[in-house]
């Protein structure tokens, strides 16, 4: 059976006879894990969010200029096929040679 790993929260003590030890329940060092593990996400985004933010160059493309990475480029293997008889423009390229299924 397969058992999680959480640290259990133990203090340990020299007492007048032995060793003190005082613990935690399950529940009690799973909610301080979770409350320790938010606060150190909500500071270490605190201190590199703006840091992330000075050091990037927002740019915003214009979407209706076509931009050489992401610009068709038809092969021989292509055939045009118009998709409105009514008007001569609108066509798109198939390709010949795709794979029967």
């Amino acid at each position: 059976m397969a058992i999680p790993n959480y640290t259990y929260l133990k203090l340990k003590m020299s007492g007048p006879n032995n060793i003190i030890t005082m613990g935690s329940t399950f529940l009690h060092a799973y909610t301080c894990d979770r409350e320790h593990y938010e606060l150190a996400t909500t500071v270490i985004n605190s201190a590199e969010l703006p840091e992330l933010g000075n050091s990037l160059t927002l740019a915003v493309p214009n979407c209706n200029e076509p931009t050489s990475s992401s610009a068709f480029h038809p092969t021989e293997e292509t055939k045009v096929v118009g998709i409105d008889p009514a008007d001569p423009t609108k066509t798109v390229r198939i390709g010949t040679k795709l794979p029967a299924k």
